[in-house]
């Protein structure tokens, strides 16, 4: 199978801002939104991108404002969550489908998250790598430092339904060998 080519473009976002935009697969196929994380470019997901456009997908992988060939607006107030948010509706407006699939990796995947809770409507589905979802407790007061409420925690993920975290070490530990055999089938 061929190596799907992967185009570039500019793309007119907010407020004259362009971002660069690499581009593989079908222009009709379901469009999937790759954001970069820190300190990345659109080509952390060459790879993926060749995989998606051999499925028959479109891959969209954007520069982020102020990364590789994308505008860097001066000062600090224009790197805001809802900037970046305000440049991926733009891009997936552009992209002319109503929804996409998202998948995002560590910064990327923060600015997606707040995608997914302001616009759900242009969102099919979002994949998160390497950042999970920490929504703010109300009862917290809004300066609580971050930090401090994860320092000393295990590292877990807390399952859907579930009162109590799920390690997944222990759960490596518990039967490392039938974990590996899990990971090395072909199935998978």
């Amino acid at each position: 199978m061929a190596a799907a080519e992967v185009r570039h473009r500019t793309v007119e976002v907010a407020s004259g801002v362009r971002l660069h935009v690499a581009e593989a697969g079908p222009e009709d196929g379901p469009a999937v939104l790759l954001v970069h994380g820190f300190p990345e470019l659109w080509y952390s997901w060459r790879h993926q991108m060749r995989a998606l456009a051999a499925r028959g997908f479109r891959a969209v992988a954007p520069d982020l404002r102020g990364y590789g060939d994308s505008d860097a607006p001066p000062g600090r107030d224009s790197y805001t969550v809802l900037h970046l948010v305000g440049d991926l509706v733009a891009l997936i407006a552009d992209v002319g489908q109503p929804r996409v699939f998202v998948a995002a990796h560590d910064w990327g995947a923060a600015v997606a998250w707040q995608l997914c809770l302001l616009r759900p409507d242009l969102v099919t589905a979002f994949v998160a790598l390497s950042v999970e979802y920490h929504p703010r407790n109300p009862s917290e007061e809004p300066r609580t430092n971050p930090q401090g409420r994860v320092r000393g925690r295990p590292l877990h993920l807390l399952l859907p339904g579930e009162q109590q975290p799920f390690n997944p070490f222990s759960e490596f530990l518990y039967d490392a060998g039938r974990t590996m055999k899990l990971l090395r089938s072909p199935s998978n």
